[in-house]
């Protein structure tokens, strides 16, 4: 049986970049604006699913993503346009949480936001999938290759402790700072949005549509 070699530099080098991608430290606002109407432990338990559902999601697509891809004659940045547009809806529930018919929204607790939009594209966005791709493409052998799945687990742990203990910054904002927060973060979820749909074009532009 071949010896299973830890690359703990492939190990870290993807472990900091995955991190600063998904970003914890922003995206723990954004679910707790997308949460506002949740009780404590439903949104320990969206925080678990999220953070299950986006390992899920990069994971497969690490492993088989880009034949899946060719396969279908999707580029990377069709991706990346496609969930910046979902995107820019979340970001318009956030600012508006319900619709002049009285809908109910994302964050009424009648639909499951972990799984989308936070398990994907907030978490599993593409430049996560895009990410961690590179990582296993850069694998040489079954031990850099489990480097990488740990790094994820790492970044996945990291993430569900941070959506874990948001109810601790939800006691203090309370309510309105809840509410006034997701307007806010409403705007900055549309701003990534449009930031995502620009360099995809910005790619486009440079190297032509693939």
């Amino acid at each position: 049986m071949p010896e299973i070699t830890f690359d703990p530099t492939l190990f870290a080098t993807a472990f900091v970049t995955v991190l600063v991608i998904m970003d914890p430290v922003g995206n723990t606002p954004i679910f707790l604006a997308l949460t506002r109407h949740h009780d404590t432990a439903q949104r320990r338990r969206a925080a678990l699913q999220a953070s299950v559902v986006a390992g899920a999601v990069i994971l497969a697509f690490a492993l088989g993503g880009r034949q899946v891809l060719n396969l279908l004659g999707i580029s990377l940045e069709s991706l990346q346009v496609a969930g910046g547009l979902l995107l820019l809806v979340i970001a318009l529930e956030l600012l508006q949480p319900t619709g002049e018919d009285g809908s109910a929204s994302l964050a009424s607790g009648t639909t499951n936001i972990a799984l989308v939009p936070l398990g994907t594209p907030l978490l599993a966005g593409p430049g996560a999938i895009a990410a961690t791709m590179l990582y296993t493409e850069q694998a040489e052998d079954l031990g850099g290759m489990l480097s990488v799945v740990a790094a994820l687990v790492a970044v996945l742990t990291v993430i569900w402790l941070s959506m874990r203990y948001a109810s601790v910054l939800a006691r203090v904002l309370r309510d309105n700072g809840i509410e006034l927060l997701s307007r806010v973060m409403g705007l900055l979820v549309a701003a990534i949005a449009v930031q995502l749909v620009a360099e995809a074009v910005e790619s486009w532009i440079s190297n032509g549509v693939t």
